[in-house]
């Protein structure tokens, strides 16, 4: 299993979810999105993965952005076209911490223990 964890370094639920990983010795990759950001083909991956809970892709990058970042209300009226590529190019409009099974091809947002204990 193969999981990756994107956040920042100062987000308490990117930290829980890091201990989760660490506790039940689960390997996995930290990426500081303040550094580094999504590559289009991993927020594709992350919001394909998202997409099947969602009746459509648009509903499900809405729900990827953070209600309470400070360029949310920028993202919110964007046209639904230019959304995908407004998280791509600011990828701390993203809810965190994301946390990626690219085995499985799953993704959660948020700090979802129960999810990820079914993954193991």
């Amino acid at each position: 299993m193969a999981i990756q964890i994107f956040g920042t370094g100062k987000c308490f639920e990117t930290k829980k979810a890091q201990r989760f990983f660490k506790e039940r010795r689960v390997d996995f990759q930290f990426i500081d999105l303040k550094e580094k950001g999504f590559s289009r083909g991993e927020l594709e991956s992350v919001l394909n993965a998202l997409a099947r809970e969602f009746p459509s892709k648009i509903q499900a990058l809405d729900f990827m952005a953070d209600s309470q970042s400070r360029d949310f209300t920028e993202f919110k009226y964007l046209d639904d076209t230019e959304k995908f590529e407004k998280l791509l190019e600011n990828p701390l409009l993203v809810k965190t911490p994301v946390v990626r099974n690219t085995t499985e091809k799953k993704a959660t947002l948020g700090y979802c223990p129960q999810v990820w204990k079914d993954w193991l």
